[in-house]
């Protein structure tokens, strides 16, 4: 199981490493009061973004791990050493230590969603465990090295690439690797890192805005608001405001989205950060600046193609009207044309992650993983047709306030008062720029949906952006001394009256990190490791293992295979539905196939032919079975030619290998091959 001193060994760490880089870099670009704040986003942005193809080339192991991070410590010391800008020398506003402390203290809630709750004889997970059996990725990266094999699936146990967003899981990979813990620990360790990023750079925002440092504590407050549906579902005892609403669907704020998809988090404050930098370089351009949003532009892209790629995209658009016209008519071309060389750096960098996802997209037959579709906001109490025409002002009347009580009609207001108030003109510009990060934001929400899997991912994470702004102009137009006193009441009763609305559904979220869901199979749970050190014995690093996709499925709220992905560190022939959604290039009929092929097996239905599939279509290498498996009492693997049996623990498991793998298998038990 993971452990809370190695997690917290991979949290600090990360702090230290990306805050000091990301500092020693922001201090140079931004205000002094931005590049703290941003300080970790931008440390984590620019490092990783360059990790990734240096390490490609050059071997992903622990000794080159640390000799890059090594000469990153001492290019960042260099930096340190060197003159800061102007901005860094003004006295403005900074963010309080004891605001550092309070996101701190935040950012451990998401965090310990991911972490294994002991109770007894038993292990519980928390329901974002869901969204972490990714953490197989992050095994597969730490120990097959780069480019990442696909770890879910691999026909014929041919070892493809991984066509998937996966900055954020390799820069996980990077922590475990140099510091030798597991990826489940790098990603409870990486999982507060990424929320505290995120709120570090909120409060910054809300500080250099307000120039005041009472913001600062106001958006760890304002972060931690949820969904009203539970009190709304209380006042009007309708459950889950059905039949006027459809039901909750993941579409939510800061605290639940930092627990379940950090990498979208992460991608989010990349976006925000990458509007800064732009907006720096309209006023101050630079090489190294030009630079610097390069990679934080491709780090949002390579974290999530949703947020980073789709929705920045929108806003920079958007944006360009407004920063061109900031710009004296002499240098609007210039600038025009970094911004072009920009873009063609970035998608020379990104182009691996597209060509990958472009394969698979054309491997599934799908032609449109994008499409043109409202939010689906309105339950039953419509027809289906009035819905269609009814979901689109309801998406901005009905789901945002719902959502976001605290923060989307506040920060609405806070946008207006900020962009119409007595600031300086440059921070005017900053403003309307983020104002069209979120308008862009809500808008690709709004509008657009992604068929990849069962969840509209695109539009439930391309909010990030605009909630992150939202809770920063909101905590900055509380105490803003530009706006008039009546307009900083009205932001305040609206989030105030937004806050006590969530206060429900917040408490129930963080009591559900931390608590876990009670289920019959933790305690099954909790003797799996011993199961999975066993396969790791007989299964050497690259071999691929199959177990029932459907082992231990009540862990979580949808069946996912769940104790291989967090325990195993081993690729598998086929890790389940759930995951080949996402991860396995296969048309949607043979995937279903695939995947009840491998229940029927695991269930003792099975017969020679799947057998024989298992071992020579989907390369399956080591095979597990256990008692929870119909195949324990109808065994198809004990008179298989196909499959030796290496391992029989009576009552707890049996482990089969490949027969044509059974002799260095014996000499492996013996000593006589290392």
């Amino acid at each position: 199981m993971a452990s809370l001193v190695n997690a917290a060994f991979c949290a600090i760490a990360a702090a230290a490493f990306w805050s000091a880089l990301g500092y020693a870099s922001g201090r140079h670009l931004l205000p002094r009061a931005l590049a703290i704040g941003a300080a970790p986003t931008l440390g984590w942005a620019i490092h990783s973004a360059v990790a990734l193809p240096l390490f490609s080339l050059i071997g992903f192991s622990p000794r080159t791990v640390f000799a890059v991070n090594g000469l990153c410590l001492a290019a960042g010391a260099a930096s340190l050493a060197l003159p800061a800008g102007k901005d860094d020398v003004v006295q403005t506003p900074t963010i309080p230590l004891w605001a550092y402390a309070a996101a701190v203290l935040l950012a451990l809630a998401p965090a310990s969603a991911i972490f294994p709750k002991f109770a007894g004889d038993a292990v519980y997970l928390a329901s974002p465990i869901f969204d972490h059996s990714k953490i197989a990725i992050i095994d597969a990266m730490a120990r097959q090295g780069l480019p990442p094999v696909n770890p879910i699936f691999s026909e014929q146990g041919a070892f493809g690439e991984l066509a998937y967003y996966y900055l954020w899981h390799f820069s996980a990979a990077g922590l475990a690797l140099p510091l030798g813990t597991s990826g489940w620990e790098a990603d409870i360790g990486l999982t507060w890192f990424t929320a505290f990023a995120s709120l570090t750079l909120m409060m910054a925002l809300a500080v250099w805005i307000s120039k005041d440092r009472r913001a600062a504590i106001l958006v760890v407050v304002l972060a931690a608001a949820a969904s009203s549906r539970m009190a709304l579902s209380w006042l009007s005892g309708a459950e889950d405001l059905a039949p006027l609403m459809a039901g909750s669907n993941g579409f939510a704020g800061w605290l639940f989205q930092a627990a379940w998809v950090p990498q979208h988090v992460m991608a989010a404050s990349c976006a925000v950060t990458a509007m800064l930098l732009i907006a720096r370089y309209a006023e101050r351009p630079s090489v190294v600046l030009l630079l610097t949003i390069v990679l934080t532009v491709a780090a949002g892209f390579e974290s999530s193609t949703y947020v980073g790629g789709v929705t920045f995209a929108i806003a920079a658009v958007m944006a360009a009207p407004i920063l061109l016209t900031s710009r004296e008519r002499g240098a609007r071309l210039r600038f025009v044309a970094a911004m072009a060389i920009a873009a063609i750096i970035v998608g020379c960098l990104v182009a691996p992650f597209v060509i990958e996802q472009l394969a698979t997209v054309a491997a599934r037959h799908d032609p449109t993983p994008v499409v043109i579709h409202p939010f689906d906001v309105l339950g039953d109490v419509v027809s289906d047709s009035a819905r269609r025409i009814l979901d689109l002002p309801a998406y901005w009347l009905i789901e945002l306030p719902v959502e976001f009580p605290a923060t989307y009609l506040s920060g609405v207001v806070a946008l207006w008062v900020l962009l119409r108030g007595g600031a300086p003109s440059r921070t005017r510009t900053v403003i309307a720029t983020l104002a069209c990060l979120t308008f862009a934001s809500l808008a690709a929400s709004w509008l657009l949906r992604s068929t990849v899997g069962n969840n509209n991912d695109l539009a439930l994470r391309a909010v990030l952006p605009a909630a992150m702004i939202f809770i920063a102009v909101t905590a900055a137009g509380i105490v803003n001394a530009i706006a008039h006193s009546s307009r900083r009441i009205l932001i305040g009763a609206i989030a105030v009256s937004g806050l006590l609305l969530s206060l429900p559904d917040t408490a129930h979220l963080v009591r559900s990190y931390v608590a876990g869901n009670s289920v019959q199979d933790g305690k099954t749970f909790a003797q799996t490791p011993a199961l999975w050190a066993a396969v790791r014995r007989v299964a050497s690093p690259t071999a691929r293992v199959a177990n029932n996709p459907l082992f231990l499925h009540d862990l979580t709220p949808w069946p996912v295979n769940i104790s291989w992905a967090l325990l195993a560190n081993r690729s598998s022939c086929f890790a389940g539905r759930e995951l080949a959604l996402a991860f396995a290039p296969l048309p949607a009929a043979r995937r279903e196939a695939i995947n009840e092929q491998f229940i029927r097996v695991f269930a003792g239905k099975g017969g020679a032919d799947d057998v024989s599939d298992m071992a020579n279509e989907y390369g399956c290498d080591v095979v597990v079975v256990v008692p929870q498996d119909g195949a324990w009492n109808n065994d198809p693997f004990a008179s298989s030619p196909e499959y030796h049996l290496a391992e029989n623990r009576d009552g707890r498991w049996r482990i089969y290998t490949l027969s044509r793998f059974a002799s260095r298998f014996a000499a492996l038990r013996t000593g006589r091959v290392r």
